[in-house]
C-alpha cells in the first residue's frame, strides 16, 4: 500500500478491525443465496452489485419464500432508506466534488463506512474526504465479496450450530460504541436501538427505519434540552 494516497491508507487501517465481522456476514449471505436456488454467479453478482447486507438477506429470504418481485424490491428499498439519512449527513462535505467521485462514494456507503467517516470528519478537518472514504469502503467491499464467495463454495458444509448470524449485530455494536460520546448521542442510541428491537415484527423491516427516526428525534430533544 506504499504507493497509495496517505488518507486511503488511513481509512483502510481504521476500518480493518471491523472486517473480521464482515466476513461471516458475507458467508451467511452467500450460503443463504445458494440455499434458495441462486447459482454461484447470481449469488456473487448480488453482493458485487447491491453491496447491502441486511437488504440482501431480506431479499434472499423473500425470494426463497416465493414472494412477488415488487415485494422483494420494496422491502430492500425500505431497509436501505437509512442510507438517505447517511447521504444527507455527508452531502455538505462532498458538495464540491465531481459527479464521478460522488457516485463512487455513494456505491461504497454502508453502515460502518458512514460511521467511521462521519466521526473522522468531525475530528479532523484536514483529511482528504475522498480518499479516506474510499480507503474505508474498498476493504469492506472486498471482504464482503470474499465472504460471499466463501459462503457460496463452502457455506453448506458449515455446521448448523456455528453462530455466524451473530456477526450481524456485532458489526453494529462495534460501530455504536465510539459514537456515544455525549448525552444526546447516548439518548439517540438507546431510543433508536430500543424502538428497532420492539419493532422487529413490523412488516417490510420497518422497525429499523422507525428506530432510526426515533433515535434522531430523541437525540435532538436531549441536545436542545441539555445544551445551552
Amino acid at each position: 500500500m506504499a504507493g497509495l494516497h496517505a488518507d486511503f491508507r488511513a481509512g483502510a487501517r481504521d476500518v480493518a478491525p471491523t472486517l473480521p465481522a464482515v466476513l461471516p456476514f458475507g458467508i451467511v449471505a452467500g450460503a443463504a443465496a445458494v440455499d434458495v436456488g441462486f447459482s454461484a454467479i447470481e449469488a456473487l453478482g448480488l453482493s458485487v452489485i447491491v453491496f447491502a447486507g441486511a437488504s440482501q438477506l431480506a431479499a434472499i429470504a423473500l425470494i426463497g419464500a416465493g414472494a412477488p418481485a415488487f415485494v422483494v424490491v420494496l422491502t430492500a428499498l425500505v431497509i436501505n432508506l437509512r442510507h438517505v439519512m447517511y447521504s444527507a449527513s455527508l452531502e455538505p462535505r462532498y458538495r464540491d466534488q465531481s459527479l464521478g467521485w460522488r457516485a463512487s462514494i455513494a456505491y461504497l456507503l454502508v453502515d460502518q463506512v458512514y460511521v467511521m467517516a462521519a466521526l473522522r470528519f468531525d475530528a479532523d478537518a484536514s483529511v482528504d474526504r475522498r480518499w479516506y472514504f474510499v480507503g474505508l469502503g474498498i476493504p469492506v467491499w472486498a471482504t464482503w465479496v470474499v465472504g460471499t464467495a466463501a459462503g457460496v463454495v463452502g457455506g453448506q458444509a458449515l455446521p448448523a450450530w456455528l453462530p455466524l448470524d451473530f456477526a450481524v449485530p456485532m458489526v453494529f455494536l462495534a460501530l455504536l460504541a465510539p459514537a456515544v460520546e455525549n448525552r444526546a448521542r447516548a439518548a439517540a442510541a438507546l431510543a433508536g436501538g430500543g424502538i428497532a428491537v420492539v419493532g422487529t415484527g413490523l412488516p417490510l423491516n420497518l422497525g429499523l427505519l422507525v428506530g432510526a427516526v426515533g433515535g434522531i428525534v430523541a437525540g435532538v430533544v436531549v441536545d436542545g434540552w441539555w445544551e445551552p
